[in-house]
């Protein structure tokens, strides 16, 4: 008997360790996949891309088959991103490519040497794995220009605990706008905003809101917001083997020179002050989001 009140004490303890031992693990592996999201803090959110545009900002002017795009970088946010995009487009990588993925009005993809919209061949890797860089002052209203998500580093371990690396590469996109106008959405999209400055800039520009710190944004077109539209527009093909769907026609980035923003751009700038807005509540009194 006495052996027996033993054996059982000491299966209580093992069992008591182990469930400490579990929790400890269960903490650690909360705590520790945490790290991997991307926290915005709204008290420090500055939106870059609606502040008046510094004379001598590096600039990209974007010429298609469609007409002109003008965009403004942002090497101070996204150095890595901008530093390739330029080198590839001072080097005339962009010349005569393709835009080869469409997603009617809300954005489209190009840069690639052909229309289906393959990397070409001897593609570097170091070309093609940017690191991925996300920015909370960087969001994907309208008109913003982005890096395609190329490659991502991940396996079992990284996805529990939220490490996965995702790289981008020289393929870019430029964004339309989603429609605002369904109410139900904008009372999904009021209850989760964090900012009424961000919320108001996404109703009052346009944008993508779930691409939000999901795409790697470089700059924002202040010149061409039609041109874009149109190409977003364009009438497509059927989906491809490789998932891009190409316009039935195909538009071409004629070229792609890298400037500074002068009197010229100031002139041309179609980007407008942010509207703030108000949304009637349940109660029907009215809040921001």
């Amino acid at each position: 008997m006495h052996n027996r009140k033993k054996s059982l004490s000491i299966l209580g303890m093992f069992l008591m360790g182990a469930a400490v031992i579990s929790f400890i693990v269960f903490y650690l592996i909360v705590m520790i996949s945490n790290q991997g999201y991307t926290y915005i803090d709204p008290d420090t959110l500055k939106l870059v891309q609606t502040e008046e545009i510094p004379q001598g900002a590096p600039t990209a002017v974007i010429t298609t088959t469609k007409g002109e795009i003008r965009c403004v970088l942002y090497p101070e946010y996204a150095p890595q991103t901008v530093a390739q995009f330029e080198r590839l487009a001072e080097a005339g990588y962009y010349n005569d490519t393709y835009v080869f993925e469409a997603k009617n009005d809300v954005y489209f993809a190009a840069g690639a040497k052909n229309a289906l919209g393959d990397l070409p061949d001897g593609a570097t890797e170091a070309q093609e794995r940017i690191p991925r860089e996300l920015h909370q002052d960087l969001w994907p209203f309208r008109g913003a220009l982005c890096s395609m998500t190329t490659a991502t580093d991940t396996s079992f371990t990284k996805r529990l605990f939220k490490t996965e690396e995702k790289y981008t590469g020289s393929r870019f996109m430029l964004l339309g706008t989603v429609d605002f106008s369904d109410e139900q959405f904008l009372q999904e999209f009021r209850e989760a905003s964090a900012s009424s400055v961000l919320a108001d800039t996404f109703l009052s520009w346009g944008g993508v809101p779930n691409f939000s710190q999901q795409v790697a944004v470089f700059g924002q077109t202040y010149a061409g917001l039609d041109v874009i539209d149109a190409i977003c527009a364009a009438p497509l093909q059927a989906e491809h083997t490789g998932g891009y769907t190409p316009p039935q026609e195909d538009i071409k980035i004629l070229t792609v020179t890298i400037s500074s923003y002068g009197e010229e751009d100031a002139a041309m700038n179609e980007l407008k002050p942010v509207e703030h807005f108000e949304f009637p509540t349940e109660a029907g009194t009215s809040a921001q989001p």
